[in-house]
């Protein structure tokens, strides 16, 4: 009889590393496809130490990039495939409004992806939504398509449906190695598993894995700051589930974008949060010393205070949370440019949650070695120079 402290030793079909919104959505359409799947996570699930955590991400159809746009409609129909087979609501369709100045070509490039879009002044804005407003020379674009995902019950969910599928999630165990080969070798700290074909989704953490691999990856971890300010008049339906979600495109106080979704997960508390942050070691995320600088807040404030006067411009709670950002704040969805059957995606930059469904869609077909359903070429590794390094 086996010792108790024996590892896991087991060969599958597939393994896939990282059990956040992408690597579970690449494990579950593999299940899907009958692979028998190995899904790993290196921390005791639930856990908020990534980038999945949370009640809420917005969801929406405007996109300026081609590329994100185009998989879209594909991510709202997989998002509804999930809710029906996990018999669970994962999303609220609230609409969404792009604020930004006129011609922005980020703005313009949003309302080219909706088609027959619809643009509201500041009047017209703050007729439907008298919780907005809008500076001279700024208009907003209206997405009735946007709403807002349940992040933490679509991550369970979408691990449900794989283990309902046949698939293994095995939580709490860190990969130590990867041993690349036709059958490639992943050691944990409780197992040693072999497949043919492996996907890295690690977050914040891929970076680490894949440069024992040979490569090195432009990735940056962000700490970012997640903020709730309070309502100045809840109930009103100024704001609440009445208020829409909404992004800024090419505002000058916020370079970086802001986005704001209505008080869904705190009564009487809304979420606005600027889209960048500072840079971390995802192993330090949580140490914070208490006198920290926090400039995107002050940042946020000061937008708040224009844009946002229903709120009181003072944060009520901050929490944190990690973007895993590339240079381009584009995707890495590709094969390994040495071992084939090694797959990573990685980088999404913060805005990686909605197209999680299309995403691991990807993922699944690349290590399947299929012609993906959308072009992964915008996201070919190689766009970044210099990731290979010596051979192994």
């Amino acid at each position: 009889m086996a010792a108790p402290s024996q590892p896991h030793q087991a060969t599958y079909d597939a393994i896939v590393i990282g059990a956040g919104i992408q690597g579970s959505f690449a494990a579950y359409h593999l299940a899907q496809r009958h692979r028998d799947t190995l899904l790993l996570e290196q921390f005791i699930l639930p856990h908020s130490r990534g980038s999945s955590h949370g009640q809420s991400r917005i969801t929406r159809s405007a996109y300026p990039q081609v590329p994100y746009a185009r998989m879209m409609p594909d991510s709202f129909r997989l998002w509804k495939r999930l809710e029906a087979e996990a018999g669970t609501s994962l999303y609220r369709q609230m609409g969404l409004v792009v604020l930004g100045p006129v011609g922005d070509p980020e703005l313009e490039g949003c309302r080219r992806s909706l088609g027959a879009a619809e643009f509201l002044d500041a009047t017209a804005l703050a007729r439907r939504f008298p919780g907005l407003r809008l500076r001279a020379g700024e208009v907003a674009l209206w997405d009735g398509t946007g709403g807002v995902l349940f992040a933490d019950r679509a991550l369970r969910a979408v691990q449900d449906v794989f283990r309902r599928h046949g698939g293994t999630l095995r939580d709490g165990e860190k990969v130590l190695r990867v041993e690349p080969g036709a059958v490639l070798t992943v050691t944990t700290t409780a197992g040693v598993y072999r497949a043919p074909r492996l996907i890295i989704a690690a977050g914040a953490w891929t970076g680490a894995l894949v440069a024992p691999l040979g490569l090195r990856l432009p990735l940056q971890p962000l700490r970012i700051d997640v903020c709730y300010w309070r309502e100045k008049e809840p109930e009103t339906p100024s704001m609440g589930r009445a208020h829409p979600c909404f992004i800024t495109l090419g505002l000058r106080q916020a370079p970086r974008g802001i986005y704001g979704l209505p008080s869904l997960e705190y009564p009487g508390l809304v979420k606005v949060c600027y889209h960048h942050g500072s840079p971390v070691d995802p192993e330090e995320r949580d140490r914070v010393p208490p006198d920290t600088p926090r400039p995107n807040v002050t940042l946020l404030r000061s937008f708040i205070s224009s844009y946002l006067p229903g709120l009181e411009p003072q944060p009520a709670v901050v929490e944190t949370c990690l973007y895993t950002n590339t240079p381009d704040e584009d995707f890495i969805l590709d094969r390994h440019p040495k071992f084939s059957n090694i797959i990573i995606g990685a980088g999404f930059s913060g805005h990686g949650f909605k197209l999680a469904p299309v995403v691991g869609k990807l993922l699944c077909e690349l290590s399947l070695g299929e012609e993906p359903s959308h072009s992964t070429a915008p996201f070919a590794i190689t766009r970044f120079p210099g990731v290979l390094r010596a051979a192994l």
